[in-house]
């Protein structure tokens, strides 16, 4: 390790895992615009955002969640041109408003976080090198 690997760190982060609870109201926030289905959610947060990722396990997880408390319903549907059908998931509608306050949530969480989806604030390496920091 050397003082510019530090500062390459700083420029590019590594992502951030999400732990169940974001994932829970991640999750809610992307089926309040309709109807999606696991890998796609993994894959449109990975597109949307350089900051944060989803292991399956904990997308899996957060899903089981939802299902068991009622929140979400999910169904089989056959998706032209593959061959096995995927699992799609829905709010139900009588959590839609439980739903938008824990999206709410996400929304939040990731438009504050320091290391949004545009980037980390770029340093100035003149100003950390005069004073120490």
């Amino acid at each position: 390790m050397n003082f510019e690997d530090i500062y390459c760190f700083f420029r590019n982060p590594p992502p951030l895992y999400l732990n169940q609870e974001l994932a829970v109201c991640y999750i809610l926030d992307i089926l309040l615009q309709g109807d999606s289905y696991g890998t796609e959610l993994i894959a449109r947060l990975e597109h949307e955002s350089s900051t944060y990722r989803l292991s399956d396990t904990v997308l899996y997880s957060a899903i089981k969640f939802l299902e068991g408390s009622g929140t979400i319903v999910g169904y089989w549907k056959k998706v032209e041109g593959r061959g096995r059908p995927r699992r799609m998931y829905q709010i139900d509608s009588e959590w839609t408003t439980k739903a938008q306050e824990l999206a709410y949530f996400w929304e939040q969480y990731s438009s504050t976080n320091p290391n949004t989806a545009t980037g980390t604030p770029a340093l100035d390496h003149s100003r950390a090198l005069a004073t120490g920091s």
